[in-house]
This record gives structure tokens, C-alpha cells and sequence, in this order.
């Protein structure tokens, strides 16, 4: 039975890509398509479900950085938000439960409201793919909406938490203790190295220390694998834990969506219901334009940012299913809010992929911040004096700005992704600004003015000193580009789409060190021919 389910979940994933959907998309309708033809879950596929959904949790903490969902435009506007539309989508179904709606007329006030907060969310998987086929993950308007995403699934877990009505033992406050216990998980993340052993750690962290402890504890195992999650965040192999789980828990979550449509009998007031939320679903986006609009972010990060939120979310689909296995929600419900997703989905592909072209069309319309107010996130970049631009002060960067300095004084502005990094700069007395070269907002921000006379790209991968340089060209710069490569055809490639000069790394640093040695320890050599 599980080769027909993997079978049918490959090919329904299959057409949906050609379709340039989330293969999501074709797991729910394969999971309906085989419910119809009389096939049910069993207990492996509710196993890998559940494993699916807790991995899914602890690789969001492991993102979760602080400092960023504390800014106001985040956290405010996620939670104001969840209120808002919660209390939006309550409304509206109460209105369509007074108007005859048979499937909402048996409904209470309480389970009306808990449609609405699984609602309000928006996809966190769908978001997250699209801003990476874009290359616009660490774009101004993309880390807003991943971080709203991130609020919003930290509500989540604290519902999925509290939903099985118990109160915890009294030991459970032991569990304050685990931030203490950080240097020893960083210090086993150290032992285990890299590959099977680094991906097994992540496993046994999600699933034992976290759902384990909180298990044992009376909480919920899916709370334990965000906060274990959150403890690791800060390690510097935690990106590399998170692509090492990436590919185990999206095949984990091929089982959680299939086992939604597996779970619940499609039915014709389900699909109507499912319609009338979907004409919702502006309100939703408007409500997300204007709190962020109220935060002063101008109008093409509110707008972009509001297009990658545009649709409803699968941790609806997650509240929504616990809520059903617990007898909260009848199946019509269960099966409408199944349909709604993946429909929202096929809404906001193609809205996604047109965000700059919509913003160009309706830019004339929206009401722009004046400067003066804009949030300081958001705001214009201007670089002063600065004669020379350097993209990415690492090594290369760094020392570049430093003989320049040496020889020409103060003519450099370096600019750095993170503010960390920004910030040890400006301590050792370099002009470091921190901003996201291959952020397409980042050059409609910053004024390159006449007196820019050379770019340096400087980045440590290839891609981004390309896609740096291709928005350079766009933005119609008219001094100087040099960029550095790794091979000799990377060279090339730079030079003919517009670089003036490309350097390969290598050479360049093996030509630079022979030269220094010879003049610092001024060897003598005897010339051979």
C-alpha cells in the first residue's frame, strides 16, 4: 500500500511542478484521489506525519534569530494581525452561518473562532520557496515575511501545546534549566563533525531531547523541538544542520499532507465553502499591507512582502487537523480548509513571481512614505564621499579596502550582509555599512552617485558577485566593476556579462604571496635558465 501512496504522491508532485506549484499542492489532491478510491492512512503514515511536522518545528528554530523578531514591524504586526484576522474570518463566518451556510448552522461561537485562527496563518514552506527560487531570501521585504511567518508559527505551537487541555507536572519547570545546557550542546555539535553524524545529532535533538523531555513532562513534543531548535540556533553549523534535515523532513511532510486528504471525505459543501474563503483572502492581504505600510516601510516592501504572504497556510492545515482528531471540527471543515490551501497556492504563484512588475503598475496609486519617516530598515542609503563601493568585506574585501585606504586615504564604503559582521568592522575603523548586494531593493535604496567611480565585487560565491553585477548593469552604472572568481571560467563569464577586469582568487593570492616573501625576507636566488 505505502508504493501506491509513493507512487501516486511522486506523479501528482510531478504535474503540479510543471503547473510551477508547490508539490504540496499535489500531495493534498493525491491524498483526496486516493481516499476516493477507498484507500485510508495507517499507522506509518501517521508516524512519519508526526515526524514530519516536529522536524518542520525544529528546523524554524533553528533559523529563529532574536534580535529580528523583536523589531516592531515583525512582531507587532504579526501578532495585531492574527487578532485582526482571527477575528476577521469569525465575522465573515458568522455572517454566512446567518445567511442558511449548512455546514457552519450546526457550528458554535468557539469553533467558528478556531477556524478563524487557522486561517489567519499564511504558508511558511510556500513563502520560503518562492523567495528562494527569486534569490530574495535575505531581500528587506523577504526576511519581514519570514519572520512574520515565524511569529505566526511560534502561535502555532503554543495552540498545538495547549491543546490537549492537561496541565503539565510540577517538574515541568525544570525544563528553565535547558538554556544552561547550551555550552554542552554546542560543545557535542563540535564532536560530531559533519555528514551522518551531524544529521543523526539534529534527529536525536528534535525528537528526544525535545519531544522526549516535553513529552515526559506533560507539554507537547512539538513545543520541545522549537525551543531545542532555538538553543542551536546560534552555533555556526546550525545552517549546515538545517540543510542536512531539509530533504528528511520535506519527505516526512509528503506523508503529512497526503494523510490530510487520506483522513477526510471530500464533499461538495466542503469545496463550495472552501470558494467563499478563498474570496476572503484579500482582506487577508490588505490587512498585511497596511499594518506594515503603518510601520513605515515603503510601499514596495509592504506590497512584496504582502504578495509572499498572500495564501493560507499548511499550519492551518495542522490546527485544523488536530482540532478534527480531537473532535472540535466536523469533517465538512476539515475537508474545506484542505481544499482552501493548495487553491490559495494556485492564487498566489503567479502574483509571487509578477511582484516587481505589480508593484511598477500600482506604485502610482499606493502612497509613498515621504524619506524623512521612512523606517531606518527601509531607508535610503546614501555613501557619502565614497569613490570605491566593495561588495562583501571577508578576507579579500577587507584587505582590498585596506590598501586602498593606505594609498588613497578615506575614498571606501564596504558593504557587509550581516550587522554583526558590519559592526566588528566599524570597531577596527573601517566605513562598513551592512546591506545585501544582490538584493535587488538594495540598489533602488542606495544613491550611486557620479562620484562612484569603482565597484568591487568581492563576495565569496560566484552567484552573488553575478547577480550583484547583473543589478549593477540594470541599475545603468557607469563606472568601473571589477569582481573576483574562482576559476578561469567564472572569469570570463563576469568579463562578458560587463565586468571591466576579473581576477581569479587563486592567482591572484598565490602571485600576491611570492611577492611578499621575496620582500619581507629579501632571499637571494641564483637565476637558472
Amino acid at each position: 500500500m505505502e508504493l501506491i501512496f509513493i507512487l501516486a504522491a511522486f506523479i501528482a508532485g510531478l504535474v503540479v511542478i510543471k503547473c510551477h506549484l508547490p508539490p504540496l499542492v499535489g500531495f493534498l489532491i493525491t491524498g483526496f484521489a486516493l481516499h476516493a478510491y477507498g484507500y485510508e492512512s495507517n499507522h506509518t503514515i501517521n508516524q512519519l506525519a508526526d515526524l514530519g511536522v516536529t522536524l518542520l518545528l525544529f528546523s524554524i528554530g533553528l533559523k529563529l534569530d532574536i534580535k529580528t523578531l523583536l523589531s516592531k514591524e515583525i512582531w507587532v504586526s504579526a501578532t495585531v494581525h492574527n487578532i485582526l484576522c482571527t477575528l476577521m474570518f469569525t465575522l465573515g463566518l458568522l455572517a454566512l452561518k446567518f445567511l442558511g451556510l449548512n455546514s457552519l448552522a450546526v457550528l458554535s461561537l468557539g469553533q467558528l473562532v478556531l477556524i478563524g485562527f487557522a486561517l489567519s496563518f499564511s504558508s511558511t514552506v510556500f513563502a520560503v520557496k518562492s523567495l528562494q527560487e527569486k534569490g530574495e531570501m535575505n531581500a528587506i521585504y523577504g526576511t519581514i515575511a519570514i519572520g512574520i511567518l515565524v511569529m505566526q508559527d511560534i502561535f502555532a505551537v503554543i495552540f498545538l501545546s495547549a491543546s490537549t487541555g492537561k496541565l503539565p507536572e510540577w517538574y515541568a519547570v525544570l525544563l528553565f534549566l535547558l538554556p544552561f545546557l547550551r555550552p554542552v550542546l554546542y560543545k557535542i555539535m563540535d564532536w560530531v563533525g559533519h555528514g551522518e553524524m551531524l544529521v543523526l545529532f539534529g534527529i536525536f535533538a528534535a525528537l528526544v531531547l525535545g519531544g522526549g523531555l516535553f513529552q515526559l513532562v506533560g507539554l507537547k513534543p512539538d513545543l520541545g523541538a522549537i525551543i531545542l531548535g532555538m538553543l542551536l540556533s546560534g552555533h555556526s553549523k546550525t545552517s549546515e544542520l538545517a540543510k542536512s534535515l531539509f530533504n528528511l523532513k520535506e519527505m516526512f511532510l509528503v506523508c503529512f499532507f497526503l494523510n490530510i486528504g487520506l483522513s477526510a471525505d471530500p464533499t461538495l459543501t466542503g469545496l463550495l465553502l472552501a470558494l467563499l474563503l478563498l474570496l476572503l483572502l484579500p482582506l487577508k492581504g490588505a490587512l498585511y499591507f497596511w499594518l506594515l505600510h503603518k510601520h513605515h516601510l515603503r510601499v514596495r516592501t509592504s506590497l512584496l512582502a504582502t504578495l509572499s504572504l498572500f495564501n493560507y497556510s499548511e499550519f492551518g492545515l495542522i490546527v485544523a487537523g488536530l482540532a478534527f482528531k480531537m473532535g472540535w471540527l466536523p469533517n465538512d471543515i476539515m475537508v474545506t480548509i484542505a481544499i482552501v490551501v493548495p487553491l490559495s497556492f494556485i492564487v498566489s504563484a503567479p502574483l509571487g513571481r509578477q511582484g516587481h512588475a505589480l508593484y511598477q503598475k500600482t506604485s502610482q496609486w499606493l502612497k509613498p512614505q515621504s524619506i524623512e519617516q521612512l523606517n531606518p530598515k527601509d531607508g535610503i542609503i546614501n555613501p557619502g564621499n565614497a569613490q570605491v563601493l566593495i561588495l562583501g568585506m571577508g578576507r579579500i574585501g577587507s584587505g582590498a579596502y585596506d590598501e586602498l585606504h593606505e594609498r588613497y586615504g578615506n575614498i571606501c564604503l564596504g558593504i557587509e550582509l550581516t550587522p554583526d559582521a558590519s559592526e566588528l568592522h566599524q570597531s577596527e575603523g573601517r566605513n562598513v555599512i551592512t546591506g545585501d548586494a544582490t538584493d535587488p531593493d538594495f540598489w533602488e535604496r542606495i544613491l550611486v552617485k557620479e562620484h562612484v567611480k569603482l565597484v568591487l565585487l568581492a563576495m565569496p560565491h560566484n552567484q552573488a558577485n553575478r547577480v550583484a553585477l547583473d543589478l549593477l548593469k540594470e541599475h545603468q552604472f557607469n563606472g568601473h566593476i571589477a569582481a573576483i572568481a574562482e576559476y578561469n571560467d567564472q572569469k570570463a563569464e563576469l568579463i562578458e556579462a560587463g565586468a571591466h577586469a576579473a581576477y581569479n582568487v587563486y592567482n591572484e593570492a598565490g602571485t600576491g604571496f611570492a611577492r611578499h616573501v621575496c620582500e619581507e625576507l629579501k632571499t637571494e636566488f641564483s637565476a637558472h635558465s
